[in-house]
């Protein structure tokens, strides 16, 4: 079997994936769900319900709330409590919208049988009538970006789409979530490859998968025989195989631009395998996103597991039904070990997003002590965007926004290789994160600048041209 890479960096973290061969349970309903209205990138969702309202499943309680962003569905019947702000999972309160559960009643219309549906039995379904479903339903990336998916499907006129790559890589240690979806729903996982194929009128389709997952390479490759169409691309485990720079490289050996360079630039749109079996549901079941599969794991956890989760659960719920908070120090991140979060309450609700709760005990739970940088260059070599992490962090440290401008820390993928690989223990990755969301905000603020001064100016123009005309129109008449 010959297995692909990325070619630049990367490195090679314990995988601790206990709960690879555990089938994937139905989470309980909560007694009370919570839902945030930013649960994706861009504009935070419009609530159009108010306190008192009677919901249920699958009932529109926030509408998009401009062209980046996406509309939020309840996951529960109930009661509308209120409006409020609540914890997510960045520690602040925020915006959300809170249902006191009553039961389990379903909109009519969503489409709850197994049946499969196939695109090739429903020649009706245009490439925009998919991307409108797929936009109406809220379905954003499920591998933890939530960008609004209707977006990569249609890409600005300057890119042109050749393929649409399906990430089964699931680099991220200890998180088996995609893993098991694609083992329980690989025919669902297909067909919305397929809807999304033809959504972005291209006729080629990967699944990139890598091999420590030799079950699912052999699944899809058996379920995609004979469709010289698809193609499963095993891939060598290498963390983090799973940005999508990355997987482009590995699979179609092309390399993304720094930004604002995005896949579709170099022919590819990528989806998480989550996302694609979102778009099923979407399309063909009529079924707005409301759930996800998500991991509850550690290495102290008595019971981990997998778990189809109504979103607006909290995390406290999920963690009791693996046995409850293992004794001692813990820290709970919202993701995996890499890049999660840690949360700092487990009142923080599963959002579409949220692939894994991950809990960290003991010494894995602690950073230990940052010491001088020994110039020993490793964060570079393994930096899978070329960038030289130690200096990106130095500079944001002294604050040199320009420098770090022009040392393109936006391309700064937040993998954490970096930190990983550090002998000094340095927090490298907090402090460029630190440094990228300031330069971040000084670029928008230079291009609202700029907008802003040329609608004066063309303002301006008009006025002159407008004051030019006057005369002319006062003679003739």
């Amino acid at each position: 079997m010959k297995l692909h890479t990325f070619r630049i960096g990367g490195v090679h973290p314990n995988d601790h994936k206990l709960t690879t061969e555990i089938a994937t349970k139905q989470a309980e309903l909560p007694t009370q769900a919570v839902f945030p209205l930013g649960q994706h990138i861009g504009a935070p969702a419009k609530p159009v319900v108010k306190r008192g309202d009677k919901v249920k499943v699958g009932t529109l309680l926030a509408e998009a709330g401009g062209f980046v962003s996406a509309p939020i569905y309840s996951s529960v019947s109930g009661t509308v409590l209120k409006i409020d702000n609540a914890i997510d999972a960045t520690g602040y309160r925020k915006p959300a919208i809170i249902v006191k559960v009553e039961g389990d009643e379903w909109e009519e219309g969503i489409d709850r049988s197994d049946k499969l549906e196939t695109v090739e039995a429903h020649p009706e379904l245009t490439p925009e009538e998919i991307i409108n479903r797929v936009k109406v339903a809220g379905v954003t990336g499920m591998g933890g970006a939530g960008f609004p998916t209707f977006i990569k499907l249609t890409p600005p006129p300057t890119a042109h789409a050749e393929c649409v790559i399906i990430n089964g890589v699931e680099c991220e240690p200890y998180i088996t979530a995609d893993y098991r979806l694609m083992m329980e729903h690989a025919d669902e996982i297909i067909q919305g490859l397929y809807l999304l194929m033809k959504a972005a009128k291209v006729e080629k389709g990967y699944i990139g998968i890598e091999d420590n997952k030799p079950k699912a390479i052999e699944l899809f490759e058996e379920k995609t025989a004979g469709d010289d169409r698809i193609e499963v691309v095993p891939l060598k485990k290498k963390y983090p195989q799973g940005g999508e720079k990355q997987l482009v490289d590995a699979v179609i050996h092309r390399q993304v631009p720094a930004p604002p360079a995005i896949p579709v630039n170099v022919g590819a749109i990528v989806q998480n395998v989550g996302t694609a079996f979102a778009v099923y549901q979407a399309v063909m079941k009529h079924k707005p996103l409301f759930e996800r599969y998500t991991t509850v794991t550690g290495l102290q956890v008595k019971n981990p597991g997998n778990f189809l989760v109504r979103m607006g659960t909290p995390f406290s719920q999920l963690i009791d039904a693996c046995g409850g908070l293992p004794e001692g120090d813990d820290k709970v991140l919202a993701g995996g070990p890499m890049m999660g979060k840690a949360v700092v309450s487990l009142d923080v609700p599963v959002v579409k997003g949220t692939n894994s709760i991950t809990i960290l005990s003991g010494a894995d739970a602690h950073r230990k002590p940052a010491q001088n940088c020994i110039r020993c260059a490793k964060c570079v070599s393994a930096c899978p965007m070329g960038l030289e992490p130690y200096l990106l962090a130095t500079l944001s440290v002294a604050k040199d926004w320009e420098r770090l401008e022009h040392e393109d820390i936006t391309s700064c993928i937040s993998c954490g290789c970096c930190q990983f690989t550090c002998p000094a223990h340095r927090p490298l990755l907090d402090n460029i994160s630190f440094g990228k969301g300031q330069v971040m905000g000084i670029i928008k603020g230079r291009a609202a600048k700029a907008k802003a001064e040329a609608a004066a100016k063309k303002a301006e123009e008009e006025a002159k041209a407008k004051a030019a005309e006057a005369p002319k129109a006062a003679a003739n008449s």
